[in-house]
């Protein structure tokens, strides 16, 4: 007895010590199985969002150049002035805006077909619903109710200030909820889930609402209803995206236009300003502050409290008072200026070279450099100046009310009116202004100390957590919840859990890239997240399923990217194979893209997916960078260096585009063609007269309509492409000195 139960306890012992080591054995696989998942989901993310902020790189560097062109040409008449103005911002008519307020929507009628809704002022919580019930059924809003609403929206945001403050004494629960970026699936989602709003329920959307998604003015819409009927309970807070000249390049622009079609000229119009008019942050129980993108080292929340925010039409832009008061000295400047000492247009395959700006990072050196222990450059407002600003205004609304009663103007008493130069003076913000809302909107968290440009974003800065806590405790805060990065679990906290950042934009790359979030805040302001995940197709699929779907899609952008810059690897290979075999290592491979791409991508751990072939650690580059055309050209039907030059260019092309067409229109018009040409002529030195840049819009207009549309626009550039392909480096356009005209259209070399 006592002899074979011994040997049964040996048996079970050993037993358990094999199921033991076999389940220590299955643990030891299965988390280097979930390591390797991660690793790839890394660097799929790494992908996405080194692509995505180099798009935001070319755009800066694409209006600073516009910019600087715009700054350094003096205007020889009304209508080349107006031109400009056109160009970065809709003109501002104090006298007939109130005209306009009511004769853009009441002048449009609604027909008898119309089956969308419908909306009456003052908005009912009802309306508001129907509109969410409609646009998730994807019904149309009539343009009539849109620039109705836009216009009621308007009026409300004016009279706010720039931080709102709200409490939790007076509402149950408030809802935080970051980036949409025109995806109404998660808008939808987040109201069925969380509840729509209500005097109980408040909620805070902290900018970013369009772009990129197909949905962004049906978002806009329902969030400025809802704005309308819950005034004190709806927030809406400026993301870096509400500004008219990102929305060039990123997709709204072009929506609002394909939807309104004869209206939605009207529309971009009237959201340009409401875009300037919406507040900066929102201060909850003046403990939590909301801000879309973060701070600085010089972030003054009182500054911010009291500057005109309707001033700041652009982030990309900025042109202060002082650079404007003598036009003269300016002109004399830019005649002395010789071609040499010009930025060379970036986005044409011979230059890359851009002006120095605020917002780019050579200018970002040079303003911040020991930016942490440096004075901010602030410019004080001019005590006279702003007393006969207000002065002004007093007086214009006296007149206006004197001849509403029919009584005579008193010519003797009117100031002299300003000239266009002084106005537009009148409306630009102080250096310091602009860059406190650049910051807010566009700066990024980082681990490391202190504050630094955001060369990545070409805008804001990387603050650490020692700016964190002094801002925390200078205002008295306990956290900062911002939004502007998209981040895998939708939210992400950072800085000893002092910066919550929260993006509601789920599947953002692609389907299963991301979750949403939005984060509840009761009176014990303690942050309750919840995620999400818009696409019920994410929901059956495993995590390697998911991860590998999400993979591929970056692979795929990342090697059209690649592609687009065919002739600059092949360029930087042969400066590694000094020996002409044809063939580089896989070190310098990844050295090689790195210098070509600069996306600080890990490529070492990518080579697998991007290069299949490989002898004896040796790369044949000219056969890897065939094999990347083969992938397009088997879609295309254009040799291959047009293809990788359409490739490269077609965004900055597209945006150009769209900037030359200051009218919204969809083609550019003769005189929009000639006023461009004008600027170019001027920066570049080319003496062109009228009737050669008429010669040249003419060939360029392939349907001979009198105007030049998006594609005509393209195909001139393909041909140009093409001619200096076929013939001699000689017959490229170059951005030098020349004092020969120009008159050659696109297909005459």
């Amino acid at each position: 007895m006592g002899s074979g139960s011994s040997t049964q306890h040996h048996f079970a012992f050993q037993n358990a010590e094999k199921a033991f080591k076999a389940a220590a054995l299955i643990q030891r696989w299965y988390r280097r199985y979930m390591a390797r998942l991660e690793m790839r989901r890394h660097c799929t993310w790494s992908i996405f969002q080194s692509i995505e902020y180099a798009g935001q790189q070319d755009q800066v560097k694409l209006h600073n150049f516009f910019s600087y062109l715009v700054d350094h040409f003096t205007p020889s008449s009304h209508n080349e002035r107006d031109f400009l103005n056109r160009m970065f911002t809709e003109e501002r008519s104090p006298q007939d805006s109130e005209m306009e307020k009511s004769s853009d929507y009441e002048s449009i009628e609604v027909p008898d077909s119309y089956t969308g809704p419908r909306l009456s002022f003052p908005l009912l919580p009802d309306h508001a619903t129907a509109l969410v019930e409609a646009f998730r059924l994807k019904q149309r809003l009539h343009a009539r109710y849109v620039l109705n609403l836009l216009h009621e929206a308007r009026r409300h945001l004016v009279q706010l200030p720039n931080i709102s403050r709200l409490s939790t004494c007076y509402s149950e629960e408030i809802t935080v909820c970051g980036d949409l970026h025109g995806q109404l699936d998660d808008l939808i989602f987040i109201f069925y889930k969380n509840g729509l709003p209500s005097p109980e329920r408040a909620y805070v959307f902290n900018g970013d609402f369009v772009d990129r998604g197909k949905d962004s003015i049906e978002i806009l819409m329902i969030l400025f209803a809802f704005m309308l009927v819950y005034p004190k309970e709806f927030h809406l807070n400026r993301g870096n995206h509400e500004d008219h000249m990102v929305n060039l390049r990123y997709g709204f622009t072009k929506e609002v236009m394909q939807k309104y079609k004869i209206h939605g000229k009207k529309i971009l119009k009237i959201l340009q300003d409401v875009f300037c008019l919406l507040p900066l942050a929102t201060l909850v129980d003046e403990k939590v502050l909301i801000l879309h993108g973060g701070v600085s080292d010089t972030t003054d929340l009182e500054l911010l409290a009291k500057l005109d925010r309707h001033k700041i039409v652009s982030t990309l832009r900025c042109k202060t008072r002082k650079e404007n008061k003598k036009p003269a000295e300016e002109k004399g400047k830019n005649n002395q200026m010789s071609s040499a000492g010009r930025p060379s247009p970036w986005f044409l395959p011979q230059s890359r070279s851009l002006p120095s700006s605020p917002l780019h990072p050579s200018a970002h050196k040079a303003a911040r450099a020991g930016r942490s222990s440096s004075v901010p450059c602030s410019v004080a407002p001019d005590p006279k100046e702003l007393s006969r600003q207000v002065r002004r205004s007093v007086d214009l609304e006296l007149e206006r009310c004197r001849q509403q009663a029919g009584f005579p103007a008193i010519e003797e008493k009117e100031e002299p009116v300003p000239s266009a130069s002084e106005a537009e003076e009148q409306l630009e913000p102080t250096q310091e202004e602009w860059r406190q809302v650049v910051d807010i909107l566009w700066s990024d968290p980082m681990a490391q100390e202190g504050c630094k440009a955001n060369t990545v974003r070409g805008g804001g800065c990387y603050f650490g957590p020692n700016v964190t806590e002094r801002l925390l405790q200078k205002y008295s805060l306990q956290f900062l919840i911002r939004s502007h990065e998209c981040k895998p679990e939708g939210y992400e906290f950072c800085h000893n859990r002092k910066v919550l950042t929260i993006f509601s934009a789920s599947n953002y790359y692609e389907v299963g890239s991301n979750r949403g979030a939005y984060v509840k805040l009761g009176p014990a302001l303690t942050p309750h997240i919840v995620q999400f995940q818009a696409n019920k197709a994410t929901h059956k699929l495993t995590m390697r399923q998911r991860i590998s779907r999400v993979e591929a899609s970056a692979l795929r952008a990342l090697r059209e990217k690649l592609f687009a810059h065919s002739s600059d690897l092949l360029i930087e290979f042969k400066k590694h194979d000094k020996d002409k075999t044809g063939l580089v290592t896989l070190s310098d491979w990844a050295a090689a893209v790195e210098s070509v791409l600069h996306l600080g991508l890990p490529w070492r751990m990518l080579r697998p997916q991007l290069v299949n072939s490989q002898t004896d650690n040796m790369l044949e580059y000219k056969s890897w960078l065939e094999n990347l055309a083969k992938e397009k050209l088997s879609h295309e039907n254009i040799q291959s260096s047009l293809l990788e030059t359409l490739y490269r260019n077609r965004s900055n092309l597209e945006t150009i585009f769209r900037i030359i067409d200051s009218d919204h229109s969809g083609f550019i018009s003769l005189d929009e063609f000639r006023q461009t040409w004008k600027l170019f002529s001027s920066h570049m030195n080319i003496d062109i007269t009228d009737d050669c840049i008429c010669d040249l819009a003419r060939s360029i207009d392939f349907n001979k309509d009198g105007h030049i549309d998006i594609n005509e626009f393209l195909e001139a550039f393909r041909l140009v492409e093409q001619s200096c392909s076929e013939g001699d480096a000689s017959d490229c356009p170059r951005t030098t000195n020349t004092n020969s005209s120009a008159c050659s259209s696109p297909g005459a070399h």
